[in-house]
């Protein structure tokens, strides 16, 4: 039966005086225990949700007792790392792409490819390739995001660009016409703050470059494609493609000038933006598009994924707690109620608007980002780097190299 949030404190003591997986010592049912994080952000309707979750499964399953507790996404990674380091918490955790590497180095995760095999073919291929680690999988996809272009067809029309840009290069081609419109053609969003993965990261990927060399042991963002990444950047905003204060303003859509009409298109959106994008300029004014190419199309995206704790001892319950989540009857309801999408292809989402069926259009080019240990950290690195470039302190190669030989200098310094 389900513990309620006011609970909380009482939970957790008990996590600390029985461990995770209780089933043991004459009990007829097995207690699976996960950790759920806030994917539907109305929190009603996030109760709601789980609350049917549960019991339709326990009503399915009378042996085993699913307790589903809500966790904050404040202080996630601490209390993840804390519960795997002392064996107790949870039998399953929601986790992405970025965090799942270090724990399966660890030894503290189970691997889950048996649960996802006998549906395997419906899930997004690039879903399950982002929560493997060395060609196991350890998260079984609940949920995906995705990021896309998002435009003001108007100004493109206005400034006689008919075609609106779906390279890189013909991007580059309409900044002097909206330009001499004082509009920027790239709504950049280079404050350190915002995650590369949505400003700098989507331009590097397209044009074939990474963060991480294969290997995991260097930092090789100042390669050939990382500058030429970086040097694209620096040409749009000499023709007048970027916002004048680039180099510090977010990505924030409302009250942004993206919603004020002075810039055109936003490479790395969500649908939210979109719907906050059409609040601002006329829905019937913004378009969607398919990822900028360069290369290749590439958008960031993530899937959310059950991970299985190595110390439960109830794997067996918790596997089968798993693949119902994971399955077309949870998946649609749940892309539906938190505004994501659907990890597998077999699913339809009830309502889906047009915009949100535009997006889904760019799961194909999914990707996590650059995974790794220590990606926040480098990120973090790196974005600084830009926005010295950005702001005119140093030039393209400048500035990655001296964000590569900070990073490299923290891969060696180990953890």
């Amino acid at each position: 039966m389900r513990k309620a949030a006011a609970a909380g404190i009482v939970t957790a003591l008990s996590v600390v005086m029985t461990g995770c997986g209780s089933g043991g010592s004459g009990s007829e049912k097995s207690t699976v225990t996960l950790w759920m994080y806030p994917v539907i952000m109305d929190q009603a309707a996030n109760k709601s949700f789980w609350d049917k979750v549960e019991k339709d499964f326990e009503a399915k399953n009378p042996a085993v007792d699913v307790t589903i507790d809500q966790q904050p996404w404040d202080g996630r990674q601490e209390k993840v790392t804390t519960a795997l380091a002392s064996r107790k918490g949870f039998d399953l955790v929601v986790l992405g792409p970025d965090q799942i590497p270090q724990y399966a180095q660890q030894g503290t995760l189970e691997p889950v490819d048996d649960v996802v095999a006998p549906e395997k073919a419906a899930y997004l291929p690039n879903s399950l390739t982002a929560l493997s680690v060395d060609g196991k999988l350890y998260g079984v996809p609940i949920y995906q995001t995705i990021t896309a272009p998002i435009y003001n067809k108007k100004l493109f029309a206005d400034a006689g660009v008919t075609k609106v840009p779906e390279t890189w290069a013909e991007l580059k081609e309409a900044a002097p016409k909206l330009a001499a419109a004082k509009v920027a053609v790239l709504d950049y969003p280079g404050k350190p703050e915002v995650s590369l993965n949505q400003s700098f990261y989507p331009i590097l990927w397209a044009n074939g470059g990474s963060v991480f060399a294969p290997d995991g042991k260097s930092v090789v963002v100042n390669n050939q494609q990382g500058v030429d990444s970086l040097q694209y950047l620096l040409d749009l905003k000499a023709a007048g493609g970027l916002p004048e204060n680039t180099a510090s303003k977010g990505n924030d859509i409302e009250g942004g000038p993206l919603a004020a009409g002075k810039t055109a298109l936003y490479h790395a959106a969500t649908a939210i933006q979109a719907d906050q994008l059409g609040a601002a300029i006329g829905a019937e004014n913004v378009g969607i598009g398919l990822p900028l190419e360069g290369t290749k199309r590439v958008a960031f995206g993530i899937p959310g994924g059950l991970v299985l704790a190595k110390h439960s001892e109830i794997k067996d319950a918790a596997r089968k707690f798993a693949a119902y989540v994971a399955s077309a009857e949870v998946a649609g309801p749940l892309a539906k109620e938190s505004g994501f999408f659907s990890a597998r292809t077999d699913v339809t989402i009830p309502g889906q608007s047009e915009a949100s069926k535009e997006f889904a259009k760019s799961l194909e080019f999914a990707f996590p980002g650059d995974t790794h240990p220590k990606a926040r950290q480098v990120m973090s690195m790196i974005a600084a780097h830009v926005q010295a470039a950005l702001i005119g302190k140093e030039d393209a190669k400048a500035a990655l190299d001296a964000a590569a030989k900070e990073a490299n200098e923290l891969l060696a310094a180990g953890s």
